[in-house]
């Protein structure tokens, strides 16, 4: 990750809260690692910081001097909000009066082992506190206030891991799993039910009630609609924060783009033969497919910013991912062409857990040339997906249905069938792109679904 220099006066350049996802809206400093005065080269990590999805470390965009640090560790502050100014060019050096960070504990210097394993902290979600407070004398993040909140947890009692001991969100989720307040699934499964892949679907599964014998409680209650997506804010209440980030994200997409959107169906009996061999979902098999067919028509693995249309040569595969109350996120799978069905749904897997668990990193969620969306697990049959920008497209996967259709065989006769059929929706950029292509595209994987993706 890189911040892009913004000049603000003669020989300063800004240093600002950057955007890390789709529903990002803020984050909290953790730690500075520079102080005013320091000299910083092109690309130095300069302080670290902590939103409700991603902890990560932000650069200097330019070498020069540290001349300013606006805002103080343990200040959630909103993305584009300015964190530094960097003194640059020759000579550069502090103006007079620049203001100091007012923090708890010392700038850490890059230098120090200290930071190696910072302590992360969190941005706040609609409802919490806005800032990062005190309890006996302990400073907790909004985010860790949450976590504690929903679980019943006395952050008191909670061992920090963190630096001088504060409680990380990673204690609290840790606590969280040991006392049973988690969905229970295992990662290591292959064939774990997987939570929803994008909030949009307007289909939820039914509340499983629990056993007359055994009333549910606040440990043993399974998770059923508590983990589900929410399906919009409370009656009478204004949207979240982040609610409101992912809808001006996908208005500022449909303002920009050319959206158009192609429909193709599909016959998924092979996949379905063999996912249950390879105990995988469907979704591993239309990603490979899918990546396949950027190879065969690389027209749609590009970016077009503005007037400039760069074509990918690596297919760097988007999969957008529901948070649930906290919004949407799409964690990228870098060089998605070297990974094979088996590798591609390990992938899947886990960067699904590591995004609801909050562990990606900025480099998770950066680079992606094409995204798929997979609402059809909830039954949907057919949407139309909103294009992630700079992407030129985005492929919808939808839920697989048996039904009667018309089958051919070899010798030319016809007759009925009962079929796993899909439907595939490819929203494509018509500013970059023309109808013949994305058909061939959506074409191509069809026939590679139906012919057995290996």
């Amino acid at each position: 990750m890189s911040s892009s220099p913004t000049e603000v006066g003669a020989g300063l350049v800004d240093v600002t809260m950057p955007q890390m996802g789709v529903s990002v809206a803020e984050g909290t400093i953790v730690a500075w690692r520079v102080a005013v005065g320091d000299r910083v080269e092109a690309e130095q990590t300069v302080c670290e910081i902590s939103t409700d999805k991603i902890d990560t470390e932000v650069p200097t965009p330019a070498a020069g001097v540290v001349a300013e640090i606006l805002v103080d560790v343990e200040e959630t502050v909103e993305v584009g909000v300015v964190l530094a100014r960097i003194a640059v060019g020759d000579g550069a050096s502090v103006p007079a009066g620049s203001p100091t960070p007012a923090t708890d504990a010392p700038s850490v210097p890059a230098a120090s082992p200290a930071a190696a394993s910072p302590a992360p902290a969190a941005a706040p979600t609609p409802g919490a506190a806005p800032g990062p407070a005190r309890q006996g004398g302990r400073r907790y993040s909004p985010v860790v206030q949450r976590i504690a909140a929903e679980h019943g947890i006395d952050l008191s009692a909670v061992a920090g891991t963190g630096r001088g001991g504060r409680v990380r969100k990673q204690d609290v989720l840790a606590l969280v799993g040991t006392n049973g307040h988690g969905n229970g699934s295992s990662a290591s499964s292959p064939e774990v039910a997987e939570p929803p892949m994008h909030i949009e679907s307007p289909y939820r599964p039914d509340p499983v009630p629990p056993a007359p014998s055994a009333p549910a409680t606040a440990s043993s209650a399974p998770a059923t609609a508590s983990s589900a997506p929410a399906t919009g804010p409370a009656n009478g209440a204004g949207l979240s924060r982040m609610r409101r980030q992912i809808g001006e994200h996908m208005k500022r997409s449909l303002e920009t783009a050319a959206t158009c959107t192609t429909w193709i169906e599909a016959d998924m009996g092979r996949v379905e033969a063999a996912r249950a061999r390879l105990r995988v979902t469907a979704l591993a098999f239309v990603a490979r497919a899918t990546i396949d067919a950027l190879r065969e028509h690389p027209a749609l693995n590009a970016w077009l910013e503005g007037d400039r249309y760069t074509r990918v040569d690596e297919v760097n595969l988007g999969i957008a991912v529901s948070l649930g109350d906290d919004g949407l996120i799409v964690p990228v799978i870098h060089r998605a062409h070297e990974l094979s069905v088996e590798g591609l749904a390990a992938r899947i897997r886990e960067l699904a857990r590591r995004a609801r668990a909050r562990e990606l990193t900025a480099d998770d969620v950066t680079g992606g040339t094409f995204t798929i969306t997979n609402p059809g697990q909830y039954g949907s049959i057919m949407a139309t997906p909103i294009i992630n920008q700079p992407q030129v497209g985005i492929l919808d996967l939808e839920a697989v249905v048996k039904r009667p259709v018309v089958v051919t065989d070899p010798d030319g006769n016809d007759s009925i069938a009962i079929r796993p059929m899909t439907i595939l929706g490819l929203s494509w950029d018509h500013r970059a792109l023309d109808g013949v292509i994305s058909a061939q595209f959506l074409a191509t994987v069809r026939r590679r679904l139906e012919e057995g993706v290996s």
